[in-house]
């Protein structure tokens, strides 16, 4: 099997010569490479450009060889489509004016993604023009929870305090948000796959925070909307869910065909959960990487006899860290194609 081939069986829970992998942040600032673009640009210029974006995309696979590439974009460009100011400091990023009010909700436009993201369309074909026909290409974009928390907060604050404020003092507002959400987000993917992505990832990264009974309410209803909206597409449908070991059965009601999975669970006890229907993606924990190739040889061994090799994507449970070694990338990658096959 090829790198496409080998990717979308194991999104789609069919039978892989091998599990294939790929990182989540794979192109990102530990790379020397990725900091030399950096150095002459700006991190929201690197995302409008789309010639910066594709080099970004391909950098990665370039050097290690994953099986599939991720376009390098940005989960706020959304956010920034509907009239936000967005713009990345020391801290992370910032959006203003935040929604924390009918009237601040009001302001927000709607949006066209052939428009106000074409350069992310851009970039995504300038990639498949510069990828290897048989690497995929993934596209993403943030869930509307994790989305409309950022906009609440109008930063990446930890506590999300002002998030859950408004949960509980004006949820008819959050809802609306959430709803708007929903429909931009499932119109930015579908372009996404349009331009030539063909898995596409969504990042629920803030729905940790939420207690079961409100991810019930607040996530879990308008991340099925969008995948809903993208079934017509036939394209698998990747949902990440940071702290989804508390409402994993809740998770596996959003018919995403591949849950993915962050590092605080064993994926064995994930498939005696949800069951063999859905593939699952992970869940390495990116600390592992600081360590000797031995020991990333041994944790790659262990996730594969949790999964069996079926309907399994090797990844991390969250990012690569940016001060990650590359001996560290290079081992876990290789250790998954000498003992996956």
């Amino acid at each position: 099997m090829n790198s496409g081939e080998r990717f979308l069986a194991a999104c789609r829970n069919q039978p892989v010569d091998r599990p294939p992998v790929w990182l989540m942040r794979q192109a990102g600032r530990y790379l020397p490479e990725y900091q030399q673009v950096r150095s002459t640009s700006d991190f929201m210029a690197m995302c409008h450009t789309p010639e910066l974006a594709c080099e970004l995309t391909l950098q990665p696979i370039r050097r290690f060889g994953m099986d599939a590439a991720i376009i390098f974009s940005d989960i706020l460009v959304v956010a920034e489509a509907m009239g936000m100011d967005l713009s990345y400091g020391e801290s992370g990023p910032a959006l203003a004016p935040a929604v924390r009010s009918r009237s601040a909700f009001s302001r927000l436009r709607p949006f066209q993604p052939e428009r106000e993201l074409a350069y992310v369309g851009d970039a995504i074909r300038l990639a498949r023009e510069q990828l290897a026909p048989e690497i995929p290409l993934i596209g993403f974009a943030g869930a509307p929870f994790t989305l409309a928390s950022y906009m609440m907060e109008g930063s990446s604050g930890k506590d999300r305090v002002a998030t859950r404020e408004l949960l509980y003092r004006d949820p008819a507002l959050v809802h609306d948000l959430l709803e708007q959400l929903s429909a931009s987000v499932a119109q930015f993917l579908a372009f996404q796959v349009k331009c030539g992505a063909v898995v596409v990832q969504l990042f629920d990264s803030c729905a940790g925070i939420l207690a079961p009974g409100d991810y019930e309410q607040f996530a879990l209803p308008y991340a099925r909307k969008v995948i809903e909206q993208l079934r017509p597409l036939r394209v698998p449908v990747i949902l990440f869910v940071e702290g989804i070991g508390g409402i994993l059965e809740k998770v596996r009601e959003s018919g995403a065909d591949v849950l993915s999975v962050d590092f605080r669970i064993r994926l064995a006890d994930v498939r005696r959960r949800v069951g063999s229907e859905v593939a699952l993606q992970g869940n390495l924990d990116p600390a592992e990487m600081f360590g000797p190739p031995e020991r990333i040889r041994r944790r790659v061994e262990e996730l594969l006899a949790e999964t069996q090799g079926r309907g399994h994507v090797f990844n991390l449970g969250h990012g690569v860290h940016p001060r990650t070694p590359l001996e560290g990338v290079h081992a876990f990658v290789q250790a998954v194609k000498a003992l996956g096959g």
